[in-house]
């Protein structure tokens, strides 16, 4: 793995560091009118979710862990694993549910995720940034109700409440952020 100073630290970078994977999401250069300058990093544990922060000097060496990136298309539950397969050698493999966090009901049949590999453990996994859903419960819509920010809740077909527009009725499909649960557009 790849050595870099600790002043090149950006968030979104991986290293290794006291024996764990380490994502750094905030950084902070500090030059204090006394000593050296030194990068102020907030870092994520990326299997527990634990937190920390530290110090690096520019002069301090830290490893730069690259992630394997893989297609993989999406199966199955079975019990609390998902299954997937890998789209190059079609082999199957079994990640565990809470992989996804929040984002779990937006995994559709045949959906194409890309998972994030560190030699073979799996450690993230992105879906596609839109997904479509219909609309199951919503209030009915009303005729001449046009505000430009007025919405109304409902509930998608996978179970997860989101503010839609007033025009939008039950039965219909739409464009749904997976980061964010923001309707996007009718589908």
């Amino acid at each position: 793995m790849p050595k870099i100073n600790g002043n090149e630290i950006r968030p979104g970078t991986i290293i290794e560091h006291d024996g764990g994977l380490w994502i750094a999401v905030k950084t902070a250069h500090v030059k204090p009118g006394k000593g050296g300058a030194f990068a102020q990093v907030e870092l994520k544990n990326v299997r527990d979710g634990r937190k920390l922060n530290e110090r690096f000097r520019s002069e301090d060496k830290v490893e730069r862990v690259r992630l394997e990136q893989k297609d993989q298309q999406f199966l199955y539950q079975s019990e609390d694993m998902l299954v997937f397969m890998d789209s190059e050698t079609y082999e199957q493999v079994e990640l565990p549910a809470d992989i996804l966090g929040d984002r779990r009901p937006f995994l559709q049949d045949g959906m194409m995720v890309k998972v994030e590999y560190y030699d073979v453990e799996a450690l993230s996994m992105q879906l596609p940034e839109k997904v479509t859903c219909e609309i199951v419960e919503t209030e009915p819509v009303v005729k001449g109700q046009t505000a430009a920010n007025s919405f109304k809740p409902a509930i998608l077909d996978n179970g997860v409440r989101v503010m839609v527009p007033p025009f939008v009725g039950t039965g219909e499909k739409i464009v749904v952020n997976t980061e964010t649960f923001d309707y996007v557009e009718r589908a």
